[in-house]
């Protein structure tokens, strides 16, 4: 069984296409309106200055150099100088497929003069909304990450390189600032779940992943989903008896233990469709079905559509789901 990482799985699975960033110099005063995106999932960095962040509902938020600020649901916001400067329609979008990389500058000195400037990084995610992984769902509207000295080095640390490869894009861009999109995102999520408090109740998934047994049963499910998985199997692997497993894992997850199996392994099958060239035969054998026939059928219950023809939409339209 090869070693795995949920959080890693979640990522690389709903994610669609390559992430887009955007390095946008504010000049005071200014509002920003950023709409709602559904299937997306967004970010924030302040690299330089500071600003307010004004929610689509609750106070505004002040950030500072080095904040930053996850939406996880494409919820709209604003971004702004001070809390009460109004907001504009957007000045880019970083989700338009134009490129992956997008530079802009709002506002100017007046007559002349010096403003302060706030230069912020923003980007986002395109997720298959049909195939939106709980661990997502269950994230709150707003992640803010504050910057704190000595505190999550790592993330400070893709921060930094991100930012200036953006700044000033040299070879291999295309292939890098993909890379520390990522790991900006997986390393703003590890730190939004190690940060929690201990004496904070914790609810859904981050208490699934902080759960021994549960997180026993997910890493069998991940590391290896071709295995012939039963309840009692993946019970025996945390300690626990069938029922007892059975009732802790739906109550965290979300869905019984061979529902998420399903799921997973579906959720599997249409990334290889999507990205390998990989025989329906094969892909069928990855995910634990012995023919083509019943990984068909279990496909189209799933998805509404054959595997094949799932795989000829994908790539004709990349990021469509296939229903």
């Amino acid at each position: 069984m090869r070693r795995v990482d949920v959080l890693s799985d979640v990522i690389a699975i709903v994610r669609t296409g390559s992430p887009r960033a955007a390095r946008v110099e504010w000049h005071a005063p200014w509002g920003q309106r950023f709409p709602s995106a559904p299937g997306a999932a967004g970010f924030q960095v302040i690299l330089q200055g500071s600003c307010w962040l004004i929610p689509a509902s609750g106070d505004p938020v002040e950030l500072g150099t080095g904040d930053v600020v996850f939406f996880p649901h494409g919820h709209g916001y604003g971004l702004a100088d001070t809390p009460s400067t109004p907001l504009a329609e957007p000045a880019c979008d970083p989700l338009e497929e134009t490129g992956l990389l997008a530079a802009a500058s709002v506002g100017r000195p007046r007559d002349g003069g010096v403003t302060v400037t706030t230069v912020t990084l923003c980007g986002g995610y395109r997720l298959d909304p049909d195939r939106a992984h709980p661990l997502l769902r269950h994230l709150p509207e707003v992640i803010h990450l504050p910057a704190r000295l000595g505190e999550r080095s790592e993330l400070r640390a893709a921060v930094g390189l991100l930012g200036g490869e953006i700044a000033t894009p040299g070879l291999g861009a295309d292939t890098i600032v993909p890379a520390l999109l990522d790991l900006l995102l997986l390393y703003g999520l590890r730190s939004w779940f190690d940060g929690r408090p201990a004496q904070e109740e914790m609810t859904g998934w981050a208490a699934a992943l902080a759960d021994p047994v549960v997180r026993a049963a997910l890493d069998a499910v991940h590391g290896d989903p071709a295995h012939p998985w039963t309840v009692r199997e993946l019970g025996a692997r945390g300690g626990l008896s069938r029922a007892a497993f059975s009732r802790r894992f739906t109550a965290l997850v979300g869905r019984p233990p061979l529902a998420y199996l399903t799921w997973w392994r579906m959720t599997t099958a249409a990334r290889l469709l999507r990205e390998s060239d990989a025989q329906l035969g094969e892909v069928a054998a990855r995910v634990g079905y012995g023919s083509e026939f019943a990984f068909a059928g279990a496909f189209k219950r799933a998805y509404g559509t054959a595997p094949g023809r799932y795989r000829s939409r994908a790539r004709a339209v990349p990021g469509v789901s296939g229903r």
